[in-house]
């Protein structure tokens, strides 16, 4: 079955980096779309960005220039390069794909970013 795990995330100061991880498995990774989606306390699930299967990629306008979405077939993994990092950017950040007419999601991982 379709199967995402995120990791990476934790506790940084306001202007810290982070990159978080994305392992996807019972997919044909190299020709999938991927995105990376937050969610904050007491907010919707907002997405962040996505990356095609070429590599081209895309980011919601408060992210852009500070995070970079990118991914490595040989090991079905993806990532997001998340630096100058705000307080705003703390949420749950989950990857997806969609599949077979489904979309499917990871667990979730908390990025918490301190001012």
């Amino acid at each position: 079955q379709v199967r995402l795990v995120e990791s990476g995330g934790g506790l940084v100061q306001a202007g810290g980096s982070l990159r978080l991880s994305c392992t996807a498995s019972g997919i044909n990774f190299k020709i999938a779309a991927l995105n990376w989606h937050r969610q904050a306390p007491g907010r919707q699930r907002e997405f962040v960005g996505s990356i095609s299967s070429s590599g081209n990629t895309n980011y919601t306008d408060s992210v852009k220039d500070r995070f970079t979405i990118s991914r490595d077939n040989a090991w079905n993994r993806l990532y997001l390069r998340m630096n100058n990092l705000k307080p705003e950017d703390t949420a749950v950040y989950y990857c997806s794909v969609q599949w077979k007419a489904r979309t499917f999601w990871g667990q979730g991982t908390q990025v918490t970013v301190s001012p």
